[in-house]
């Protein structure tokens, strides 16, 4: 093996440990009992049970219950959030209209917005509108920060595909929407992929709005990890169990569409980048 590939495998499996790491030790916290998590020095072999399992699945607090919540806000705000930036990463990258690129550029600068600085703004606005912890009001939250990105990401994939196979779909009479039906979103559909897992994962692992924005009927699992967290004590091992269950979907869907993330990572953001 060459110097230079050995040094770029050796740094890449050094990246990939200290990744994996948290979740390994999350992974392996959650068959112990709390007696072996406060156990020092820390024990790597001991007897594995279910019981935090057990608990976290069908105890008295159960995230069952907020597993079904984050889905039901994860893939609504996902669908949603396609729905509307499908079309308008269409325009800005197809059509020219007044104003376009005000347009973008106040599409890129939403996303730069920092969360933390619209909490106050986000709560007095649901408060007055009484949408406070429902499913309504937290979809329509993400979707403020959803959509920017996923206008931001498409218009990168419209923009690669070349205008000469909408044009000759234009002379053979299709109109505008058909064109884009019929040609260009089949030829984007990668891109579409990865932009909707993207969105998903970032309304999947949303804690920030969840904790301020929800409450008692509509709590995400991020939200449920604190049941296992008081001021007298800490339950590691149940809250091992709980990070485990909630990382579980995310790592699944993340190994499904690993083909897509990858794309999307090196050409739709690095080359939409570039053209902006």
């Amino acid at each position: 093996m060459k110097p230079r590939k050995l040094i770029v495998t050796a740094v890449a499996a050094g990246i990939l440990v200290v990744w994996s790491f948290p979740v390994l030790w999350a992974l392996l916290t959650s068959f112990k009992t709390e007696r072996d998590v406060l156990a020092y020095p820390p024990k790597l072999i001991f007897t594995p049970t279910l019981a935090s399992y057990a608990d976290v699945l069908f105890g008295s607090a159960s995230v069952l219950p907020n597993l079904g919540s984050s889905l039901v806000v994860a893939s609504l705000a996902t669908a949603l959030a396609m729905l509307i930036a499908i079309p308008a990463a269409y325009a800005l990258a197809r059509l020219e209209f007044p104003a376009k690129r005000g347009t973008g550029f106040y599409v890129l600068a939403t996303q730069m917005l920092p969360p933390v600085g619209l909490i106050v703004p986000y709560y007095l606005v649901m408060q007055k509108l009484a949408v406070l912890d429902t499913y309504a009001g937290l979809i329509v939250i993400y979707l403020t920060f959803s959509l920017p990105f996923a206008i931001w990401l498409l218009v990168s994939y419209f923009e690669d595909i070349p205008r000469e196979m909408e044009e000759a779909a234009l002379l053979d009479r299709a109109s505008r929407l058909r064109a884009l039906w019929h040609v260009i979103l089949p030829q984007v559909r990668g891109g579409i992929a990865v932009t909707a897992i993207f969105v998903f994962l970032n309304a999947w692992n949303e804690l920030l709005f969840a904790v301020v924005l929800g409450g008692n009927r509509v709590r995400t699992v991020t939200v449920a990890m604190f049941n296992f967290i008081s001021v007298e004590q800490t339950l590691w091992a149940k809250l091992a169990a709980g990070a485990v269950l909630a990382m579980a979907p995310v790592i699944l869907l993340g190994l499904l569409a690993q083909r897509h993330i990858v794309k999307g990572l090196t050409v739709g953001a690095v080359k939409g980048g570039g053209r902006r």
